[in-house]
């Protein structure tokens, strides 16, 4: 059975073989190089299993700014981040085109050796405004980029170790896995879900809702880097194996760990998401309300719109968009604006910084918010931090 085409066509592989790995290790110890943020990680290990095909490395020049400027790369293929890599200044001196480099990470070990084709620097305002809609600051992924360096190394890369994912590691299935358990489950309509936080019943409803239509969902929630007032990866974790042992068909559902960090980059960044599960073999993509958002620097549903500036076919998966949902006492059920009739003191809304601080203090929020199950492991989890 065939599974929809990765983007670009192919699955990238950039792992180094196992003999290509010990002589590439041997001669990293000899290479300039530098140790690179856990953002970086977890793009190295993202462009190497395919996560981020088609992209085989970091981008170069004339692939950045094209997709900074028209969310493309040079060739014209739908990408909407710039994936970057950031070099410190005190390192310019000894990276030259033409040479390849060594990636460290905090820990000292050589996870990637970059050959690089193009070193250039960038314009972080301009990238602010192109790419996160605003030069502030204080939005996470602009803070983000401000408080990297400019200088930045473009090339092909090649992994000779991966991140070591603790407790998470059970959980993480690159596209080449998930899409043989796609195939051996029979599933040819996959409907993939991303999210950062733990799943209220707003995101069940629409999660089930789409999975009415297709073979299976694919929940795959991000373990990578998000901001300090996010909840925490390992106890997100924990909340979605209880809600999916308590309220899934298992057997439509596939769970698994997206290792990407969080740009916050609303729309753009919710293409970018369905990109990445169409490389994972899904068909369709939830977009939800204020995709990727932060703060108030996107509008509602922008997230939803961007996807009319692209061709069905130049994005090749199916983006599914709803409206915002919640519990309604009138309808005594789950529902959003398109269906239900009554007012909105009949709604049960909470915002996600209500939520955190009333799990901070232990208080339960309503059951027609969020599931019990799922608060208890919550707010269990978030007792050391009051």
């Amino acid at each position: 059975m065939e599974t929809i085409s990765p983007h670009g066509g192919t699955l990238i592989n950039r792992m180094a073989a196992e003999e290509e790995r010990e002589d590439w290790l041997k001669r990293a110890k000899e290479l300039p190089g530098w140790k690179v943020s856990p953002v970086t990680l977890s793009d190295l290990e993202c462009i190497a299993t395919g996560v981020f095909s088609p992209l085989n490395g970091f981008l170069k020049e004339e692939d950045y700014l094209s997709v900074r400027d028209r969310m493309r790369l040079a060739d014209g293929t739908v990408w909407p981040l710039p994936i970057t890599l950031p070099v410190p200044e005190d390192r310019a001196s000894e990276i030259r085109e033409g040479k390849p480099v060594a990636l460290r990470g905090e820990d000292g070990r050589i996870y990637a050796v970059l050959e690089v084709e193009s070193l250039y620097r960038i314009d972080p305002r301009k990238e602010a405004r192109e790419v996160f809609r605003t030069e502030d600051e204080n939005h996470p992924g602009v803070n983000r980029l401000y408080r990297s360096s400019p200088l930045r190394a473009g090339g092909p890369i090649r992994v000779l170790n991966r991140p070591d994912h603790g407790v998470f590691s059970r959980f993480i299935l690159d596209p080449a896995d998930t899409r043989r358990r796609f195939r051996e489950r029979g599933w040819r309509r996959i409907v993939g879900f991303q999210t950062r936080n733990p799943i209220h019943r707003a995101h069940e409803y629409i999660q089930k809702a789409a999975l009415e239509t297709v073979d299976g969902l694919f929940l795959n929630p991000l373990i990578g880097e998000t901001k300090s007032d996010d909840i925490p990866a390992d106890l997100r974790m924990k909340s979605y194996q209880v809600i999916l042992d308590h309220y899934y068909q298992r057997d439509r559902v596939l769970f698994a760990a997206f290792p990407a960090a969080m740009r916050y980059a609303g729309p753009r960044e919710a293409v970018f998401h369905a990109l990445a599960r169409k490389n994972y073999g899904c068909t369709h993509f939830i977009v939800g309300r204020d995709h990727a958002g932060v703060g108030d620097y996107y509008g509602t549903y922008d997230a939803q719109r961007i996807f009319d500036e692209f061709r069905s076919e130049e994005l090749g998966i199916i983006p599914l968009f709803f409206e915002h949902s919640f519990y309604c006492r009138r309808c005594d059920g789950m529902a959003s604006y398109k269906t239900c009739p009554h007012g909105e003191e009949h709604h049960v809304i909470l915002s996600g910084t209500k939520v955190r601080a009333m799990l901070k203090e232990g208080i339960m929020p309503p059951p027609e918010f969020s599931r019990p199950e799922v608060v208890r492991v919550l707010i269990e989890g978030l007792k050391g931090s009051r």
